[in-house]
């Protein structure tokens, strides 16, 4: 009991730090390397290039977000079967979830491929960078089904309690992708094609390494029946619906302010670009705190330790604050560097240095956000992570871009975006304070952790 249950007892913020530290690792890795691409990208002296790039990470990032959603599905299944005793039932669980994500994936891929062109022009492509934008798109978007696979096959992985070689296939991805960058780009000098070659082969290596260990540490995957698949179904729709709409709301909201930045041109989309790159490295902790705090959260809840709850909520918020406040004064130091790295100038200049100032302690609210989800998705209310996250893309975005952009130009979209971020991260705040309150009262029970919303979700299954 104490080694499954270990964050019952001991210091909180050291849970935390450890858990997050330790989840970043594979988040970094893949950051690291979109990180690199824009640079190698830019090296090429193209702003087009740049730009295409950047149109295209809006798109990717919806592609992804479903993904995302699928694995928090496959991983809460799994661990939940783990957890009742039941390893065939586990095991069938993580196979009907990545046939299911791979069915998914295919199809969602195939009419993200079809329409690609008006997608891109959707997001503020126009002209040669257009072009540009959807040849890249044409052979990374296939390749989604494999990044399900990678990104499910991890969940099952951390359900186990393996996360070290969960962590393992995303640096590996990494690695596949760091070393082909320069030679497709430069020694075949096939540009952006070489780059999205490489982000293929990453993808393959990242989907190979995640299964691997599943079949040879964990008794492989158990073949479904149909009568078990379509039993699985709702399983695995109640987790996923809400946590891919929630994801879904990420790129919504980046696509905006993507199109709201080409109306300044090919350069202030080059410097969204590259700060949109910059962020998750430089943040990448912050990004890992989500899933790192949950199991924290989760555990003392189960056990009835409402203060340990808040303790665990309010040692989050401390978390991020350090780690905001330290990230902030080293990308301030660093500005002029980490500019000449990416050659910019003119209005890219102006937004790299923009973020590596105060907006980059604006940073601060979006880590509000992501613990208060974490609180939300293991006291039984995923559905409030989807308000939050919709309404700060939404309400929290598009107002406050066009204000802030009509006033300041293109400084103003970054700085509306983070306004609204900021208002947002006090709503979280207090609507988690208020479910701590309430569920020290009222526990959800066991048996329905979704509440009224799975009753929800149960309803529209039988209707279908």
């Amino acid at each position: 009991m104490a080694e499954q249950a270990k964050f019952l007892e001991g210091s909180l913020f050291r849970h935390i730090t450890v858990m997050s530290l330790t989840a970043s690792v594979g988040l970094m890795a893949v950051f690291v390397v979109d990180f690199v691409d824009m640079i190698f990208i830019s090296m090429l002296g193209k702003a087009e290039l740049a730009a295409a790039v950047g149109y295209a990470g809006a798109i990717l990032f919806f592609t992804t977000s479903f993904g995302i959603g699928m694995a928090i599905a496959a991983g809460a299944l799994v661990a939940r079967a783990l957890g009742a005793g039941d390893e065939a039932m586990a095991s069938r669980r993580a196979a009907t979830s990545l046939i299911y994500g791979v069915v998914f994936g295919a199809v969602f891929a195939f009419l993200v491929w079809l329409y690609l062109r008006p997608i891109a022009a959707l997001v503020g492509a126009s002209g040669e960078t257009l072009e540009l934008a959807v040849g890249y798109l044409s052979i990374i978007v296939p390749s989604l089904p494999f990044l399900m696979v990678g990104m499910i096959g991890g969940a099952i992985l951390r359900a186990h309690g393996d996360a070290r070689r969960a962590m393992m296939a995303t640096v590996w991805g990494g690695v596949v992708n760091a070393v082909l960058d320069p030679i497709l780009i430069f020694g075949l000098d096939l540009e952006l094609t070489g780059a999205a070659l490489a982000s293929v082969a990453a993808r393959l290596t990242i989907a190979g390494v995640a299964l691997a260990p599943i079949f040879r540490y964990y008794g492989g995957l158990r073949r479904p029946t149909p009568a078990e698949f379509r039993l699985d179904f709702p399983a695995i729709l109640t987790i996923a619906f809400p946590a891919i709409l929630t994801q879904l709301a990420t790129p919504v909201g980046q696509a905006y302010v993507t199109r709201a930045m080409a109306e300044f041109g090919e350069a202030a989309v080059a410097g969204m670009a590259i700060v949109a790159r910059m962020t998750p490295v430089a943040f990448g902790v912050i990004f890992a705190l989500s899933g790192a705090i949950g199991p924290v959260i989760g555990q003392n809840f189960g056990a009835g330790q409402h203060d340990r709850v808040k303790g665990a909520f309010r040692d989050g918020l401390i978390f991020t604050a350090l780690v905001v406040v330290l990230v902030a004064v080293l990308l301030f130091l660093l500005r002029a560097p980490i500019a000449a790295l990416f050659e910019a100038d003119g209005m890219t200049l102006t937004l790299v240095y923009l973020f590596c100032g105060p907006l980059a302690l604006a940073f601060y609210f979006n880590g509000v956000i992501f613990v208060a989800n974490a609180a939300f998705n293991n006291l039984g209310h995923p559905f409030y992570s989807t308000w939050i996250n919709w309404g700060r893309h939404t309400l929290g975005t598009i107002p406050f871009v066009i204000v802030f952009g009509w006033w300041l130009g293109a400084p103003g979209v970054l700085i509306g975006q983070a306004v609204g971020g900021l208002i947002f991260g006090a709503i979280a705040w207090g609507l988690a304070v208020r479910v701590m309150s309430k569920v020290r009262t009222e526990p959800v029970a066991p048996q329905a952790p979704f509440g009224r919303q799975s009753r929800l979700m149960a309803l529209l299954h039988l209707r279908r």
